[in-house]
């Protein structure tokens, strides 16, 4: 029997002990309560702060006076970690972005947010794409089977992103060995995906593995041409899933007081266009915390998404939720201070303690909001 035909094996008794399992399946009683959460993600776009030691200690002294508990720092993107790995370099022959010469910033920001009495959460962020922007990619140079495909059998591209294959067991194994690395080798207080893990565009899912897989347990039948078909969408989602609860047990087998957190689009959203059914990881216990994209350009529209949010993830949202909040972009966004504030109070105002900011670069354009109000929310 060969490796492809074991997994799809797998895939189906897996779905038949889960269909015999509601309930007794959940972990939440068994499940770390996080602390609130007032974060920031830290990018290496658009952002010097990780160029150099002095830097970074500079920007964990303003978390600090900003109010701010945790950092969720870049740790995989385009192709490369922000740390020297072992598992980049077998898989990859590099060990990380060679911008950084011969320095681990990841160590760097676990040693200056500590010392700050901040925590990290290391953020994969680029997930299971591959890269961005290029016509090109190392890693599917490398490993062309490793490719998502759409229906015409093209390497998938959604947003300029270009994408692995989310549902191939070799790419699911990368990303979880990149994982259980960090996990295993730095003094990390959590880990993170967000909209690209686990993920897939809803546009892929037609390469000769996943479709193989669903009509094994389909009887024989191919996947819908329509890539939106309600069940097709669901039995994909289901896969996303099933990664999900792996991975968070690897993770927990590895540290268990380690947080797993999440930062997917907003429900339902995320589930039609990129199969996270992430409401379902949090009522099943496969995530401690969920960092919504409450990505909003006013105050009405970011608080009827929040109340959407809320009603989808009861009764878990209560300490486990805390929404992403735009706060800048690369392209010279910045969100009014008025904003910003109507949207921090409608958080309180709903029990929600914290909010992650995108991204880092905010608090340092606006520093008199985040010292003088947000610290004392």
């Amino acid at each position: 029997m060969n490796t492809i035909t074991t997994r799809i094996l797998g895939w189906g008794l897996l779905f038949l002990i889960t269909a015999c399992q509601p309930a007794a399946n959940k972990e939440t009683e068994e499940k770390i309560i996080p602390e609130p959460i007032k974060g920031a993600w830290l990018t290496n776009v658009a952002s010097d702060i990780l160029t150099s030691r002095e830097k970074i200690d500079s920007a964990m002294v303003l978390a600090k006076a900003s109010g701010l508990t945790h950092i969720c720092v870049v740790t995989w993107n385009n192709g490369y970690t922000m740390y020297p790995s072992a598992v980049l370099e077998k898989y990859m022959g590099v060990k990380m972005d060679p911008l950084y010469g011969d320095r681990d910033p990841l160590k760097e920001v676990i040693a200056s947010a500590h010392a700050q009495g901040l925590k990290v959460i290391a953020w994969f962020e680029f997930g299971f794409s591959s890269s961005y922007g290029k016509p090109g990619t190392p890693i599917l140079e490398k490993y062309p089977q490793w490719a998502a495909k759409d229906r015409e059998g093209k390497v998938l591209v959604e947003n300029g992103f270009t994408w692995m294959n989310s549902f191939l067991p070799e790419v699911q194994d990368f990303l979880t060995e990149m994982i259980s690395e960090v996990v295993k080798n730095y003094d990390v207080d959590g880990i993170q995906g967000d909209d690209r893990l686990p993920a897939a565009p809803v546009r892929g899912g037609y390469d000769d593995f996943t479709t193989t897989a669903y009509a094994a347990e389909h009887k024989g039948a191919a996947p819908p041409q329509d890539y939106a078909d309600s069940n097709w969408v669901q039995w994909r989602a289901n896969k996303m899933t099933a990664y999900a609860r792996d991975l968070y047990k690897t993770v927990k087998a590895i540290k268990p007081n380690v947080l797993v957190a999440h930062a997917p689009s907003i429900y339902p959203w995320s589930k039609e266009h990129y199969l996270q059914d992430w409401p379902t990881w949090l009522d099943s216990g496969y995530t401690d915390v969920v960092m919504p994209q409450v990505y909003r350009y006013n105050y009405e529209a970011y608080s009827k998404t929040l109340d959407a949010l809320i009603t989808q993830t009861m009764p878990q949202y209560e300490g486990r939720v805390f929404p992403g909040v735009l706060t800048s972009l690369g392209d010279g966004y910045l969100i009014d201070e008025a904003l910003l504030d109507s949207c921090i109070r409608y958080n309180r105002s709903k029990g929600i303690k914290g909010e992650v900011f995108f991204y880092f670069e905010g608090l340092r354009q606006s520093p008199d909001f985040y010292q003088n109000k947000y610290q004392k929310y």
